[in-house]
């Protein structure tokens, strides 16, 4: 099994473990990043750095701002901009609060925030697979199997949800992100 693993993984881009998507690539920085400060989110349009609030940034920028300051390890300013998206607590909210709980060292907060995901939408094939990431830091394999099986019997077969939880589950280590 490690071997498939391993195998799997070696075939994989690296940039396909980026959080939040199946692309095959990280985010690209942008000058929320690069130039913006304290958490603000670059406005294309207008060429600036805004604050999260601002009501001319929908929740889908908003939401590229995130993945893009978690990428970076900026978690503080990646709950910042979460804060402002007006969604309010959709499950792909909960699954990055989660997210940033759980890697500025809040496991159980993380793992919260990720049951509340997947009380909202079963099928997040996303907060399943930091779920399990989870699990596999702390230990709990056979329950992070058990998120794999879900990813699984849910659709996500082939997706970085399934990839990145499937290397940890073989190797009983998690990516850095």
């Amino acid at each position: 099994m490690r071997l498939t693993i391993a195998a799997l993984f070696c075939t994989l881009p690296f940039a396909a473990f980026a959080a939040g998507t199946d692309d095959t690539k990280p985010p690209t920085p942008t000058e929320t990043t690069t130039a913006c400060t304290e958490g603000q989110v670059y406005d294309a349009e207008t060429k600036t750095c805004k604050n999260p609030q601002d009501a001319s940034l929908n929740d889908d920028t908003r939401f590229g701002a995130v993945r893009e300051l978690a990428y970076a390890g900026r978690y503080a300013e990646a709950k910042r901009v979460l804060a402002a998206m007006q969604e309010g607590e959709s499950d792909r909210v909960l699954t990055y609060l989660g997210f940033v709980a759980r890697k500025s060292g809040d496991v159980p907060a993380g793992m919260a925030f990720y049951a509340r995901a997947l009380d909202l939408n079963p099928d997040n094939i996303l907060a399943r697979s930091y779920m399990g990431q989870a699990l596999v830091e702390q230990g709990d394999i056979a329950a992070a199997a058990r998120q794999l099986d879900e990813i699984r019997q849910r659709g996500g077969q082939g997706t970085w949800a399934e990839a990145s939880l499937a290397m940890a589950v073989g190797s009983g280590q998690t990516l850095s992100y």
